[in-house]
């Protein structure tokens, strides 16, 4: 999966994902959609991977899409993944966020579709589409407004202003801040908290949480049953137990 302008490397039980065009602000081609989609079939597909991280190369997250490639007719968008491979389904195993340098447009749709945000302190974020004659229709209209305060959202998508990543973290849509060039080594720290974690659990509890709050009221715990009840009957869950009994360790096999 790794090329030059995707880099895909394996951390143990972290699958991180590089965006690799510096030269052009990591700006989305639809050879690199078609690459972070691989990436994130992988992440989930493999027992032995439990949690994703997705960052920029050269001191910036993403820039969007290449609108260069745009105005020739390119749209980076893969099938059932949607804008860069990733926003319309993002990947069922959590992903992290490693934020450097600016998000704009797309690159903070990318954002929006990561479970948690790590952002050094001289990130920027923004939806600058409505100044340049489109929408941020790669999930910026639909997610943002569950992220952060609505008149915010509403303010951040009409005005195309920038949000500076201290105002993020403000507002809880960044998780952690770091110095600027720390970000990915912190959102891998991160992620090796989770990854410490049982990854059917993880992939489990993460799907209780992204669909639970559309399901009717009366029916939420009957629904959450179909999920979390083949993790208590998991071989991972009796490794829990035995491990806590044993006091050690838990060796996860993820079934």
């Amino acid at each position: 999966m790794t090329s030059p302008d995707v880099v895909v490397e394996e951390r143990g039980r972290i699958l991180v994902v590089t965006l690799n065009r510096p030269e052009a602000r990591n700006a989305v081609t639809l050879a690199m959609s078609e690459r972070i989609a691989a990436a994130m079939d992988t992440l989930d597909s493999r027992p032995d991977l439990s949690v994703g991280v997705i960052a920029g190369a050269g001191g910036t997250f993403c820039a969007g899409m290449d609108l260069k490639a745009f105005a020739r007719g390119e749209r980076p968008v893969v099938d059932g993944r949607g804008f860069a491979g990733l926003v319309r389904r993002p990947p069922a195993k959590p992903l992290v966020a490693a934020v450097e340098g600016h998000a704009l447009a797309g690159g903070f749709e990318i954002v929006l579709s990561c479970d948690l945000v790590v952002a050094s302190r001289a990130a920027t974020f923004g939806l600058p589409e409505v100044k340049r004659g489109l929408t941020a229709a790669a999930g910026g209209l639909l997610r943002l407004q569950h992220r952060i305060p609505y008149h915010l959202a509403m303010e951040l998508v009409l005005t195309g202003r920038m949000l500076p990543a201290a105002e993020a973290a403000a507002v809880h849509l960044v998780n952690r801040l770091t110095d600027p060039g720390t970000a990915l080594d912190e959102a891998i720290s991160l992620a090796g908290e989770l990854a410490a974690n049982a990854p059917l659990a993880l992939a489990a509890s993460k799907r209780v949480l992204v669909e639970s709050p559309d399901w009717p009221l009366a029916e939420k715990f009957a629904r959450q049953e179909a999920h979390v009840n083949p993790i208590r009957e998991s071989a991972d869950a009796k490794e829990g137990a035995l491990a806590f009994v044993e006091k050690r360790a838990p060796r996860w096999s993820g079934t």
